[in-house]
């Protein structure tokens, strides 16, 4: 492969590699343009917030981003096989006395590889993250809307949540004033009742009647103690219902 036939298997390999280098290099320069076209529309469309701004189709754009990325990728690969096979007919026999300026022409088809690599990924990275960026932030701009949309009905509800609390407030603290008032009356008649029982307990027959009294009283005193426990009860429940 020294021979002729050698020379021009180098030499096709050669104008392989310079074709595909300048498809990726023409292919790299609008895939950077596409990034940054994306890029400018979506400045462009959160400093505008009419209703009538045309919006750019973010779909045509993905699906653009998807196919130039797959050709990219694809030409890559081409080129690291052309490389691959020149790197190969560089350790063939018989090109030792050509084998450093082989080397050298190798060396930079790689670099050229290697730079056109980096740049893609380097890209490919920046348009991913601005994607996702603003997917966020439309994301949160949505949540907003959503929200604003539906404060008014919260408003609403929150009002009348507040109404019905200050009512069950008011109906609670009347009844603690009823019982509280209740208490008193109780122990005011306790006390009267103990005085006459001091005064007349000589009397059996008085004795009797206060006992009666009492008991009757006690009696009135559990009464009431249920009904008002049954009324809290049922404010309670009807408070938290």
């Amino acid at each position: 492969m020294a021979g002729i036939g050698g020379s021009n298997y180098w030499e096709d390999l050669r104008k392989q590699a310079r074709q595909l280098e300048t498809e990726l290099d023409l292919k790299l320069v609008s895939f950077s343009k596409l990034c940054t076209s994306y890029s400018s529309s979506r400045d462009g469309r959160r400093g505008d917030t009419s209703d009538t701004t045309p919006l750019l189709n973010n779909s045509t754009q993905d699906r653009m981003f998807d196919t130039m990325s797959v050709e990219i990728e694809q030409l890559l690969a081409k080129l690291t096989l052309v490389n691959d096979k020149m790197a190969e007919y560089t350790n063939t026999p018989g090109t030792a006395s050509l084998n450093a300026a082989l080397m050298h022409t190798l060396q930079r088809h790689r670099d050229i590889l290697q730079d056109y690599t980096q740049e893609f990924h380097k890209t490919k990275g920046n348009f991913l993250a601005i994607r996702e960026r603003e997917d966020l932030l439309g994301s949160v701009r949505k949540d907003i809307e959503s929200y604003k949309s539906g404060s008014g009905v919260n408003n609403r509800r929150t009002e009348m949540f507040l109404k019905e609390h200050e009512h069950l407030r008011n109906i609670a603290m009347a009844t603690k004033e009823n019982m509280t008032s209740q208490r008193g009356f109780l122990k005011s008649i306790q006390s009267r009742v103990n005085t006459l029982a001091n005064i007349l307990y000589r009397f059996p027959t008085i004795n009797n009647l206060i006992q009666r009294i009492n008991l009757r009283k006690r009696r009135d005193s559990l009464i009431l103690g249920t009904v008002i426990g049954v009324c809290t009860i049922l404010l309670l429940l009807y408070a938290f219902h």
